[in-house]
């Protein structure tokens, strides 16, 4: 897995447990499945579309570069 992707994936699971929210709940608001966020924030981090990247972000109130960071 690249640098960006365990970055990511460290702060998207950050991010998430910063505002108290579970995997399921995430995944709930969102319409994805639970099964994608552990795959987000797991070892093997998935390819992410922009507009999941910006769904996550707008949720977890933070900007998108922030997970890249």
């Amino acid at each position: 897995m690249t640098k960006i992707r365990k970055t990511f994936a460290k702060n998207l699971k950050k991010a998430r447990l910063d505002k108290g929210i579970t995997q399921e709940q995430l995944a709930e608001k969102l319409g994805i499945s639970v099964r994608y966020i552990q795959l987000l924030e797991g070892k093997n981090t998935p390819n992410v579309k922009v507009d999941t990247l910006e769904a996550l972000a707008k949720e977890l109130k933070i900007k998108p570069h922030e997970f890249l960071v």
